[in-house]
């Protein structure tokens, strides 16, 4: 414990944000650059280093919060890396992405604001990054044997570069341009630049590990023909298929599935278009979802320079104080308020859409919506609090409903489904196939990048012992884990 009374001498400070009139011009990350740096260092001396860590349990991937917070007081960013790595390949990623349910699960949060955890890894992993403690791991030797991963998004990323570290060579198959799945084309460059992606696939190009991007399993290539060319076979191909929105008017223009609208943004920003195909330029937005990728296109309607956004969400607005029925350590739906929603905006809670209405050429031009409030296990409509709103450009972020069924990679691996559509698995993230597994989004159902990670890693493990016989790599959880986050 670096300083016993940090807790008590220090409160609780995080990073600084760019002030909002700068931010919306542009689409670097929101965050003043180098303003944790001065501040780190007290910041992670209000670790308590407890008895029990909470913290490890809040956490999916286990990460050593205590043993990095010490070396982050002391400033010794080399072992803080050392120790941050030992349980995450990519904490550049949870440290700018993750909703950080390990400060949810600090002891210190019992009755003060938790340490700032979150702030903490990001500033270890830049460090590092900056001093060139991030190194290629290659092999020592290799296995002979090899594996195929489906999917480039962070279970992908995690169970491939585990494999290649092995000693198996690697092939991941991404069906977009570009690898990095949701973390490439569906989080927003002001959340995350995509610089941190592309310096890990290079680290990793630099282990041994081959991507082959524009390939979709299924479809440009056949499921069988695959299993007979790889030894293994990990499938973390995500839950991608959209929540639609069947009332009347969906057929209209202009309303749209997120991640329909995000990705064009991104490419953009990587040089695809010169102007998105889908914008949100002048036009009244309505986003209809209350989660993160809600936020995100959000933020991303402030920067196409949207006449106004509107973020609608049938639940109530969530309490800013922990509820009763969610307890410290576990993670409590709280009332967040995101650099998105600090850019302006309205967000309105407790309603539902009961139709869209069009213009004389087919385009949305109004949303029609009303009041309603959970009775009885349903949500019931409040009559006369019927109204529409101005909506020229409608987002549907309302999450996701399992693997994607039509490109024919369910079928042809002859794949269980369980009751909410994703690949069924068993402890050992193993499918009803032999040397087919399962990972993140795509056995887990829609979730968060750390629990992605969690289970590449994991799965990884499973395959390395089923192509050896054994394994020496970590496996911080199996699928039947709920952990404190759940």
């Amino acid at each position: 414990m670096a300083d016993p009374k940090g807790f008590l001498t220090t409160d609780r400070e995080v990073a600084a944000t760019r002030p909002v009139g700068e931010r919306v011009k542009d689409w670097n990350e929101v965050y003043v650059p180098g303003s944790l740096l001065p501040i780190i260092s007290k910041q992670a001396s209000r670790c308590m280093d407890c008895g029990i860590p909470f913290c490890h349990n809040g956490c999916p991937l286990g990460n050593l919060i205590p043993e990095w917070n010490d070396y982050a007081y002391r400033e010794d960013w080399s072992e803080a890396s050392e120790r941050l790595h030992a349980t995450n390949n990519f904490p550049e990623f949870t440290g700018r992405l993750c909703p950080a349910p390990c400060e949810a699960a600090c002891v210190l949060g019992i009755n003060q604001a938790p340490v700032t955890i979150k702030n903490v890894e990001v500033t270890i992993i830049d460090k590092a990054w900056e001093s060139g403690d991030v190194t290629p791991q290659p092999p020592e030797r290799l296995s002979g044997k090899t594996v195929a991963v489906i999917g480039s998004g962070p279970a992908g990323l995690a169970a491939a570069q585990q494999l290649t570290r092995a000693g198996h060579t690697v092939a991941v198959f991404e069906r977009a341009d570009r690898i990095g799945g949701l973390l490439r084309y569906g989080i927003p460059e002001f959340k995350m630049e995509k610089r941190h992606i592309n310096r890990r696939i290079e680290q990793m190009r630099a282990e041994g590990t081959k991507f082959r991007t524009e390939v979709e399993i299924g479809r440009d290539i056949d499921a069988a023909d695959l299993r007979r060319r790889y030894d293994a076979v990990v499938i973390a191909a995500g839950a991608t298929v959209s929540r639609d929105l069947p009332v009347p008017g969906r057929e209209l223009n202009g309303i749209h599935a997120a991640m329909e609208y995000l990705p064009l943004a991104n490419k953009v920003r990587e040089g695809d278009f010169v102007a998105p195909p889908i914008t949100a330029e002048g036009k009244h937005v309505v986003v209809i979802g209350g989660g993160d990728t809600g936020a995100d296109c959000v933020g991303t309607a402030h920067r196409q320079g949207a006449a106004s956004v509107t973020q609608l969400e049938i639940m109530p607005r969530p309490s800013e104080e922990r509820p009763g029925h969610q307890p410290w350590p576990t993670f409590p739906m709280l009332y967040k308020v995101t650099s998105a929603h600090e850019e302006g905006g309205e967000r309105v809670y407790s309603v539902s859409t009961t139709h869209f209405e069009g213009d004389a050429d087919g385009n949305v031009k109004f949303l029609h919506l009303v009041e309603v409030e959970f009775r009885d296990g349903k949500f019931e409509q409040k009559p006369g609090t019927e109204r529409r709103i101005p909506a020229e450009l409608v987002t549907l972020a309302m999450g996701f409903t399992g693997i994607d069924q039509s490109n024919g990679l369910v079928e042809q691996f002859g794949l269980d489904l369980d009751g909410r559509g994703n690949v069924a698995r068993d402890a050992n993230f193993a499918t009803n196939v032999d040397g087919v597994y399962v990972a993140g989004d795509a056995g887990r159902g829609q979730s968060l990048i750390v629990w992605a990670i969690a289970e590449g890693r994991s799965a990884a493990r499973a395959v390395d012992a089923y192509l050896t016989g054994a394994s020496a790599l970590p496996a911080p959880i199996r699928p039947t884990d709920r952990a404190l986050t759940v």
